[in-house]
């Protein structure tokens, strides 16, 4: 008998519906699988709940970043900051607790730490029988991610694992597998008939700037950046869902028609990836693992203080992007790697070796067809061992 899956996101963001998008697909493609659901779960919450999560995030991103730092760093305190954060979403979930006993599912993954708590609580206090699979959907482990019961985490890179250990969770119930992606990205494409099909010459440097699913980023100060650069390349750029960008950048590339190609959302990220030389983005953590299933390196434009700095850290780190402090030195900055295309192509290898284009279908096959075993569960008792060895630790 084929397994019960229930895939449990939240839209804040895209990035974590994403993901569930990805895992959902490398489910239904299993015949040990019998039925799939996947969900948004502040759906399944009150409207000020969902407000509180999703557009409140929105609108700090675009207005208070650095308050969004500030808070990412303050809040990230293990065995503490999953409680207060607990209190407030455990007694809006009851529609999601609901939903949840109406599908009876034998596994349950969850690609944000909210429907992650409420499930969790679920398992650890005996009112549920599934297993558990945390998806962490960025490259830096927050304490708000910890669970009290759980069966896997499933992280982007070693680095979380070896931090998740000395936090006191089990190294055996760690995998790391990458962000689970769309099997599109790392996939081989024509690239030449990619670009054809654009209106673009193969055989050009081509310049990818993402402004996002949402169209938010400095995409319009990039563009007339690229109207300075002095080098032979061509551009994609992607709007996203910001008409008002759109427009904007269509009215300044009027005088450069075979230089550009600007897109709203579109579903051709994937090809776009696959044919640029760089993207121009913020590092989110769904467009840097993307990116990097791609090969592709990453030029990094005003990343948010907290989890989109963590993720540009580990690009850098890994020699598979540069960063722009200031949307004033993309042209410079651009110019030097034109102009040096071996180091292009190393910062292509890099990116690469980050890369996980299988994680979605890595994750299904670790949730299904490893042997049941029984969930972790962080009793009172050894939470507090915990917190105690991480203060002496330092």
């Amino acid at each position: 008998m084929g397994k019960r899956v229930l895939i449990l996101s939240a839209s804040v963001g895209s990035g974590h519906v994403k993901a569930a998008d990805a895992l959902a697909r490398a489910m239904r493609a299993r015949s040990d699988v019998d039925e799939v659901l996947s969900d948004d779960s502040l759906d399944h919450t009150n409207v000020l709940h969902k407000q509180f999560y999703s557009t409140l995030y929105k609108k700090l991103s675009a207005m208070l970043p650095e308050f969004l730092g500030w808070w990412y760093e303050t809040s990230d305190d293990p065995w503490v900051a999953d409680k207060g954060r607990l209190l407030i979403d455990l007694p809006q979930a009851l529609p999601l607790i609901n939903l949840v006993r109406e599908f009876k599912p034998d596994v349950i993954l969850c690609t944000h730490f909210m429907p992650a708590g409420v499930i969790s609580w679920l398992i650890a206090n005996g009112k549920l029988e599934a297993r558990l699979g945390v998806v962490i959907t960025d490259f830096h482990f927050h304490a708000f991610w910890i669970t009290r019961a759980f069966n896997w985490y499933f992280v982007a890179q070693e680095d979380d694992k070896i931090h998740m250990e000395a936090l006191g969770l089990p190294a055996d119930r760690i995998e790391v597998t990458g962000i689970p992606v769309e099997p599109e990205f790392g996939a081989p494409v024509d690239a030449n008939a990619v670009l054809e099909r654009h209106g673009l010459q193969p055989g050009r440097p081509t310049l990818l700037v993402a402004g996002g699913a949402l169209g938010m980023s400095p995409a319009t100060a990039v563009v007339r950046q690229l109207l300075q650069l002095d080098r032979n390349f061509q551009a994609i750029i992607v709007c996203g869902k910001n008409e008002e960008m759109l427009n904007e950048i269509v009215d300044l590339l009027k005088d450069r028609p075979g230089d550009f190609r600007v897109f709203g959302y579109t579903k051709e990220m994937s090809d776009f990836m696959s044919v640029a030389s760089i993207l121009l983005s913020k590092p989110g953590g769904m467009t840097t693992a993307e990116a990097v299933a791609c090969g592709l390196p990453m030029m990094i434009l005003d990343p948010i203080g907290g989890q989109e700095e963590r993720n540009a850290d580990v690009l850098l780190e890994a020699g598979a992007a540069v960063k722009c402090t200031e949307v004033t030195l993309v042209a410079h900055k651009l110019r030097r790697l034109l102009d040096d295309p071996e180091r292009l192509r190393q910062m292509s290898r890099n990116a690469r070796s980050l890369g996980h284009p299988n994680a979605a279908a890595e994750i299904s096959r670790i949730v299904l067809e490893e042997p049941d075993r029984r969930p972790v569960v962080i009793s009172k008792l050894r939470e507090k061992a915990l917190r105690k060895r991480i203060a002496a630790a330092g």
